[in-house]
């Protein structure tokens, strides 16, 4: 499944399924159910001791393969933390160690457990204020899936970025959905 947000000419999004465009839905912060689960996300997080762990060879070569797989020239691993996205590897993206939270890219892709992909940023109403995008760094793709533990929790997302906005087809989603796992 994939999950691909896209902003209609109108300037509203657009949920579609794949190949079309399809978004990550709107979630109330407030609402007690977004509450409970972000909470037991969150214990799973703390549960896991990755958050500000040295780099790991490991990780390391997931973002170097899959900025290689997709040619794209920034891909990582992040970690979701309450308030910030902790880059526990990057390829492409020298001295990031983490970014606020809001707005999102990472704290929208792991609240689903499909494949996310927003084809052109600027076009996307969160990812248009992202400080990669907004940045100097100008990121205009990314795509993200999440990493699931065996128990079902959404720890972070394995992302690829790119400057230029573009498309990835089906399997490109598929695959880079299926190393978290």
């Amino acid at each position: 499944m994939l999950a691909v947000r896209s902003a209609t000419s109108r300037g509203d999004d657009e949920t579609r399924t794949m190949p079309e465009q399809a978004s990550v839905p709107a979630i109330a912060l407030n609402d007690p159910l977004v509450t409970s689960v972000e909470a037991a996300r969150m214990a799973a997080v703390r549960r896991y001791d990755i958050l500000d762990t040295p780099p790991d060879g490991a990780y390391d070569r997931v973002a170097a393969l899959a900025a290689r797989l997709f040619e794209v020239p920034v891909a990582t691993v992040t970690i979701v933390d309450e308030d910030r996205i902790w880059f526990k590897a990057t390829h492409g993206l020298e001295g990031v160690t983490e970014i606020g939270r809001d707005p999102g890219l990472c704290a929208s892709a792991v609240l689903t457990d499909d494949t996310t992909v927003i084809p052109d940023t600027l076009l996307d109403p969160v990812a248009c204020s992202n400080p990669l995008v907004a940045g100097p760094m100008g990121v205009r793709f990314y795509a993200a899936a999440p990493i699931i533990t065996a128990d079902g929790y959404r720890l972070g997302t394995v992302n690829i970025l790119d400057t230029r906005p573009r498309e990835i087809s089906e399997a490109d989603a598929s695959t880079l959905g299926i190393w978290p796992r």
